[in-house]
């Protein structure tokens, strides 16, 4: 695709802002402040309560939740106001992400700015941000009837939605901003070695959404990578049927992210080893070294984020260090241009 700076610019920072709210999603999860607005305001709701009296309801209406009721009967008006402020600053900047990414797509559009190839895959970045909207809201819904906790398997699909739209984002500004070389028939192995790394990076991720959901970082804190006397935890087939145990079972779900990681990062290690026998341009040669380094730091982060007793910073760092292998995967992906690329 012919290169386009102003178009990547603009990509390239929306890109940013998801970044940037991906990680203050994961604030609002580490602080329990996801249920703390009971309302779904698509427009009014970006104005945060002015007055005593706004802040009062605002506080009833939580007050009739189950997090309130199971979790924090008798929280002040003071502590409801931390809790509000990561769920509405996390509802605001997914509005001005839509604003940022709209007004600049209309404006480029009219101008016929926009190559014809890009066209679709633009918009269809649209209206996954719609979606998105509209799964947060599925997944905030779900922890309002019975239960003071939202779905894990709606977190899970509202984060790997929000690591698509961060990733298409960053490829379509990659594809404005620096010319493709060539396919090359030598590289086209290495290329479906990236794509199976990227896979299993992304089914890490997904299973690292379920510990999160599940609160499952809190289990097996000490003496890691042993979980208790072994490797595994000692009650991983407790529910049944067995195979729920993966999905359901705290430490079964702990215990399958560790092993994801090692696979990941074993896959890793690999592609960077083999990449050195294809003889790679030098802008090749160094993302797969950052990629290599970017995995070294991501398993130590895990691995701090579980001894600390998931720390705020650690696993928000984790969940940074996973957009930045998957930013890395990416630009790999794009500079191994297929058959006919």
């Amino acid at each position: 695709m012919k290169t386009a700076k102003p178009l990547a610019y603009w990509l390239f920072a929306v890109a940013a802002a998801v970044f940037l709210m991906a990680l203050i999603g994961a604030v609002t999860r580490l602080t329990e402040s996801g249920l703390s607005i009971v309302e779904w305001k698509p427009v009014t709701g970006a104005c945060p309560p002015l007055n005593e009296a706004e802040w009062d309801n605002a506080f009833a209406l939580y007050k009739a939740s189950p997090q309130y009721k199971m979790v924090n009967i008798g929280m002040s008006l003071e502590g409801f106001k931390q809790i509000f402020f990561w769920e509405w600053l996390h509802r605001l900047w997914g509005r001005l992400i839509g604003v940022i990414y709209f007004a600049p797509l209309a404006y480029f559009w009219i101008r016929k700015q926009i190559p014809a190839a890009a066209k679709k895959p633009l918009l269809g970045i649209l209206a996954l941000g719609f979606l998105q909207g509209a799964m947060g809201w599925f997944m905030v819904k779900s922890g309002l009837v019975d239960q003071p906790a939202v779905s894990h398997y709606r977190l899970a699909a509202h984060l790997a939605l929000a690591f698509v739209i961060f990733c298409s984002l960053f490829y379509m500004g990659l594809s404005f901003s620096v010319a493709r070389a060539p396919a090359v028939k030598k590289l086209a192995p290495l290329r479906g070695m990236v794509k199976v790394t990227l896979a299993l990076a992304g089914v890490t991720m997904l299973w690292g959404a379920f510990v999160a959901g599940l609160r499952a970082g809190l289990v097996y804190n000490d003496d890691f990578p042993l979980m208790g006397k072994h490797l595994w935890p000692g009650e991983i087939f407790d529910l049944s049927p067995w195979w729920i145990n993966f999905f359901e079972n705290h430490a079964a779900v702990q215990f399958v992210h560790r092993v994801l990681a090692v696979l990941a990062f074993s896959q890793i290690l690999f592609v960077a080893w083999k990449s050195a026998s294809f003889k790679c341009p030098p802008r090749l040669e160094k993302l797969f070294a950052l990629l290599l380094v970017m995995a070294c730091v991501q398993v130590g982060l895990g691995i701090t984020t579980v001894m600390t007793h998931v720390n705020i910073a650690a696993a928000t760092l984790h969940q940074a260090g996973a957009l930045t292998l998957l930013a890395i995967l990416t630009a790999l992906l794009y500079n191994i241009p297929g058959k006919g690329k």
